[in-house]
């Protein structure tokens, strides 16, 4: 039996067993695969050939959540099922689900494969990225068509809100301002807040819709030898919940780890807004988005700033340059719309590209 210092060996005992259970195979091969910025583990699971069963599966196994990802008093994200299941059901592309223990907090999925869209666009023709993210977009607006309450569904119960927006305030304030090479003053603490306050105004004015919440490069795979059109697939799916129309467009057009030329995330907004179910003028649509990527981008800022200084995780660092660059686009064109917004675009200007050294 695996002793008490070897969990992984304990691990994959469990979804040897897990396996057998589920779907009456045996696995040949268990291996873990690179993680994110998350806590979450994924394993790729090798099964034995077998009729009707998968040649590989993924176990994505939950972890205890960093408290210090959401605000206090916010609950932990909800399982992955039903979510997953719900979008499966209206036909939007998603992982299979072939078995799980939910008192282990695993899943056995679909092997999605290891190409994430990153990588696919990472060297990539301007015609087939364009493509890429096309199909994405337009799975948006048929993820903001289902309409909820639905029972048991934890997303139509959660929503971005002035809690959150202020949450991400903070982290800015804590983690992104002391970039510059001090920590943020009080008159800059206020001023962040503000802008923010700003933000969180209108999302509380906006329609809200179901979101996957974190849409971004990392989050949809590209399936291998499959046809236009049936290329993609979401994961990643357990934060969704209730935000503005422009959220998750937001998280994929204004990815940290891929930087798009702006004339095409203005094609595909363009292309986009007339197909969402609220359809949002040209002027609301902007300012939102905007506003949203001054608090999305700023809360990925202090994150990757976060986990390198409390965790030795510098991997997302290189994601930096981007995301400032990201961050001062939106904070020019946001202030010169409210001049509440100033003070923070003056603030993300002291922004180094190169994270400093300390």
């Amino acid at each position: 039996m695996p002793s008490r210092q070897d969990p992984d060996a304990a691990l994959e005992a469990t979804l040897r067993a897990l396996v057998r259970a589920s779907l009456g195979a045996e696995v040949t091969a268990c291996e873990p695969i690179a993680g994110q910025i998350g806590l979450r583990r994924f394993w790729r699971v090798r099964l034995a050939p077998r009729p009707g069963a998968p040649a590989t599966l993924v176990a994505r196994i939950e972890a205890s959540e960093d408290p210090a990802s959401r605000p206090s008093g916010t609950p932990p994200e909800p399982a992955l099922e039903p979510v997953r299941r719900l979008l499966e059901t209206h036909g939007l592309p998603v992982p299979t689900r072939f078995g799980g223990d939910a008192a282990a907090g695993i899943e056995l999925l679909e092997d999605a494969g290891e190409r994430s869209l990153l990588a696919a666009v990472e060297n990539a023709s301007g015609e087939t990225r364009r493509a890429l993210y096309g199909e994405v977009c337009a799975l948006v607006p048929r993820l903001q068509r289902i309409a909820g309450p639905v029972p048991g569904v934890a997303a139509f119960e959660r929503r971005l809100g002035a809690e959150q927006i202020a949450y991400k305030a903070t982290r800015f304030i804590e983690w992104s301002l002391p970039e510059r090479g001090r920590p943020a003053s009080a008159a800059e603490a206020r001023a962040v807040r503000a802008a923010f306050d700003v933000v969180a105004e209108a999302v509380q004015r906006a329609p809200r819709r179901l979101a996957h919440r974190d849409l971004q490069s990392s989050n949809v795979h590209v399936r291998e030898n499959a046809a236009p059109g049936a290329r993609v697939v979401l994961l990643d799916l357990q934060g969704a919940w209730l935000a503005p129309p422009e959220y998750d467009l937001v998280c994929l057009l204004r990815d940290s780890y891929v930087e798009l030329p702006e004339r095409e995330v203005e094609e595909h907004l363009e292309r986009v807004r007339p197909e969402l179910p609220d359809a949002p003028s040209p002027e609301a649509f902007a300012q939102r988005f905007d506003l949203l990527t001054l608090a999305r981008k700023g809360k990925d800022h202090a994150l990757f700033h976060f986990v390198a200084r409390t965790r030795g995780d510098a991997r997302y660092l290189r994601f930096a340059p981007t995301t400032v660059r990201q961050l001062r686009r939106a904070a020019l064109r946001a202030a010169a719309r409210d001049p509440r917004l100033a003070g923070l675009a003056e603030l993300i200007a002291e922004l180094p590209e190169t994270p400093c050294e300390r």
